[in-house]
């Protein structure tokens, strides 16, 4: 029997590799970006084309490379960051394995400039399809530049399968920011297209987050700060009344390096128990400094899931940290007074004697004796007051009140047939609790959720109205303002057209603010702003490239905006036409996100339940 097992080349090996290490174009400027940390760069600079597909550059103004390095460097396993086995258990840089420059280049065509400070030359490489193409000297600036053109050029299914320009493009702007939030002492742009999206300056933690996300989150953060044997937790948390359903900040970074935990998540959410609304969430930003060998970053090629030895203990201390900064903001301020102009209060002085205030009064009046009563004013006095107002042709004498009458209904009519008189034609309906609809049917009691009844009657009356491109507008008087980050208004680009089927009109102020014009028809009392950013929120959380999955999501948004809230109280010919509505519907029992609309309790079961 022949052999089968044989080694792979490099060139095989290094697209396996490259599929677990680069994913999209965002993986690329974040392995990138890392490296220009790493090389202790103070400004870098990061440009896409075409979301990424077309090209990538990213310079920055580090150490640089000698050409020894800087061919080396493409290179599986080639690094500078570690040298032994142990090293991997005391990391304070954010690359180590040394795959990630040799996995860009398996999929992509590069080409470097990089000189090294204090040296005159640089040094200029080209690779494709990780085979080295050129070296030669070149003059350049301090620092790398790197260019990384057609991405995937050499893996066509892995290209097909990269989404839109407006997903990919969020995503790169997510991996930006979650760099950009650790080093605020390092200036940051990125350009899309020729467009800048980002100019951060140099600065401190809570402006590089203004920066990113808009000063309104300035007034929602509350600092947090704890120092332990264990570790060291700083960062800010949101107050309650910023929660939000979706879209929330939430970011956890341990020693400089981003990280998912939803375990110390939990622990954020249990300090704001009974503070916020079920379901919703606060933003948080959370940076944990914890010695490097108690962690272990070496779990999954993306180092977004770490390990920590004592996590139990800093999940205590995660949470009393939380509740100790919600705490010191839920505190009654003390009020302190304007001193300049107030009142002389003197201070009780014991030794200073008071003389007790006179009182005058009558010692014989007694108030029991007829003659020390007051004189009323007779009857005769009071009847001046009306002299030359009144003619004596005029004066008449005001009928004797009379008893009324009693209303017809009832008048040679029993009690049942009065009943009559005021009972709907219409079938009759009951509100439970200002929630649910309580109506007979033939084979029992009908329940229905009136929000979510609305909802899927609104949904299809804007989804109907969207594809027949017959939605009307509303203008509205002044024109709300939306500011928008660079993420948010990369999404809100990309679903105006949608949005203007729906009826919505903005206009583009520049700086990511939005003026909203108009709205659709019937949307009057709602928070205009809140029902934009919600709309963003539920296009991003779909991610879906395809028009009609968008207008969807937009259709949905607006119907849980503009549906009938829980508590208000409906008239039985309300309760009527909203049974009506939703029984015309294509489907009459679920919401479009598949929650159930009405249940039936069956004739039987009541039975049952009364015991018959």
């Amino acid at each position: 029997m022949s052999d089968i097992i044989q080694l792979l080349p490099d060139s095989v090996a290094n697209q396996i590799a490259a599929g677990e290490v680069i994913q999209r174009p965002a993986s690329v400027i974040k392995e990138l970006v890392e490296n220009a940390v790493d090389a202790d760069a103070r400004t870098i600079h990061v440009l896409v084309v075409d979301a990424g597909r077309t090209s990538i550059q990213v310079i920055d103004d580090g150490k640089g490379m000698s050409e020894t390095d800087a061919r080396l460097s493409f290179e599986r396993h080639a690094t500078s960051k570690i040298r032994k086995a142990d090293d991997l258990f005391a990391l304070h840089t954010m690359g180590f394995r040394g795959e990630a420059l040799a996995s860009i280049a398996a999929v992509a065509q590069i080409e470097l400039k990089t000189r090294l400070r204090g040296e005159a030359v640089g040094t200029h490489l080209t690779l494709s399809g990780g085979r080295f193409a050129g070296q030669e000297p070149c003059g350049c600036a301090e620092g790398s530049n790197f260019l990384v053109e057609n991405l995937f050029y050499n893996v066509p299914a892995r290209r097909k399968f990269l989404k839109s320009n407006t997903t990919e493009l969020n995503n790169i702007l997510t991996a930006f920011e979650r760099i950009a939030l650790v080093y605020p002492q390092i200036a940051f742009t990125l350009h899309s297209n020729g467009t800048e999206l980002f100019n951060l300056r140099t600065g401190n933690l809570r402006q590089r987050i203004v920066d990113i996300f808009g000063k309104k989150i300035n007034q929602d953060l509350l600092p947090v700060e704890v120092d332990t044997t264990l570790c060291r937790i700083c960062g800010y948390v949101g107050k309650p009344e910023s929660a939000k359903k979706k879209g929330a900040h939430q970011y956890f970074f341990v020693n400089g390096r981003y990280m998912r935990h939803p375990y110390f998540s939990k622990a954020v959410q249990n300090a704001f128990e009974r503070l916020v609304p079920v379901g919703e969430q606060v933003p948080y930003f959370i940076y944990f400094d914890v010695p490097a060998e108690d962690i272990d970053v070496n779990i999954h090629p993306t180092k977004t899931e770490i390990k920590f030895e004592n996590e139990q203990a800093i999940w205590q201390i995660l949470q009393a940290a939380v509740k100790e900064a919600v705490g010191k903001f839920t505190e009654v301020p003390s009020i302190e007074f304007d001193t300049e102009g107030r009142p002389d209060i003197p201070v009780f002085n014991p030794d200073n004697h008071a003389t007790l205030p006179k009182m005058d009064y009558t010692p014989h009046y007694n108030p029991f004796k007829s003659g020390a009563a007051p004189r009323k004013p007779s009857a005769e006095s009071w009847e001046k007051l009306y002299d030359g107002l009144l003619s004596p042709e005029n004066t008449t004498v005001p009928a004797p009140e009379q008893e009324p009458a009693e209303p017809e209904l009832f008048a040679g009519h029993t009690l049942e047939a009065g009943r009559e008189a005021f009972v709907d034609k219409s079938p009759s309906h009951y509100q439970y609790k200002g929630k649910y609809i309580m109506t007979a049917v033939k084979s029992g009691l009908m329940v229905i959720d009136q929000h979510r009844a609305h909802v899927r009657i609104l949904y299809e009356q804007y989804l109907n109205a969207g594809k027949e491109h017959r939605n009307s507008s509303q203008k509205i008087l002044f024109p709300e303002i939306v500011e928008c980050t660079a993420a948010e208004a990369v999404l809100l680009e990309a679903v105006l057209p949608e949005m203007a089927e729906l009826g919505f009109e903005l206009t583009s102020l520049g700086g990511g603010n939005y003026a909203v014009n108009a709205v659709p028809a019937g949307l009057d009392g709602l928070n205009v702003v809140a029902l934009v950013k919600e709309m963003v929120d539920d296009a991003k959380e779909k991610g879906n490239s395809l028009s009609d999955e968008i207008n969807r999501t937009l259709a949905l948004s607006l119907a849980r905006n503009a549906a009938i809230p829980y508590g208000q109280i409906l008239s039985n010919d309300e309760m009527e036409n909203l049974v009506n509505g939703v029984f015309a519907c294509e489907n009459a029992n679920y919401t479009p996100d598949g929650k159930s609309i009405l249940a039936i309790l069956r004739q039987d079961e009541l039975e049952k339940l009364l015991g018959d």
